[in-house]
C-alpha cells in the first residue's frame, strides 16, 4: 500500500482558485477512481496558506493510473502556479500487515 502526504504553501492571491481546483479534482477522483483508496485536501495549521493532500493507493500502478487521468493532467498544471515554493512529499508505511482490511 502507498500512503503519503504532500505539503505545500499557496500564494495568498491564489487561495480561492486553488481551493476551487482542489475541490474539482477531489470530486473527479472520488467519482471515477475506485483504485484510489483515499484522496483529500486539507488546510494545515502550521502557517498561512499551508495545505496538504493526503493520498493512498493499493500499489504503484494505481498511483500512476491516477496521475494519467484526464482530470489530473488538466487540473494539476493549473494548480502548480498557485504554489509559493516547492512541495514536500512524506511517505508513511503501516506498522502491521493489515490496516482496516487493507494489506501492506
Amino acid at each position: 500500500m502507498i500512503f503519503f502526504i504532500s505539503r505545500f504553501t499557496v500564494k495568498p492571491e491564489c487561495e480561492a482558485e486553488f481551493i476551487r481546483l482542489a475541490t474539482a479534482l477531489t470530486e473527479k477522483v472520488r467519482a471515477h477512481e475506485p483504485k484510489t483508496l483515499y484522496y483529500a485536501f486539507y488546510r494545515a495549521d502550521d502557517g498561512p496558506g499551508r495545505f496538504v493532500v493526503v493520498e493512498s493507493f493499493p500499489d504503484e500502478a494505481a498511483e500512476h493510473e491516477h496521475q494519467s487521468t484526464p482530470w489530473f493532467t488538466e487540473i494539476v498544471p493549473q494548480m502548480i502556479p498557485c504554489f509559493d515554493g516547492p512541495y514536500v512529499r512524506e511517505y508513511f508505511h503501516p506498522l502491521t500487515a493489515s490496516v482496516k482490511g487493507l494489506t501492506a
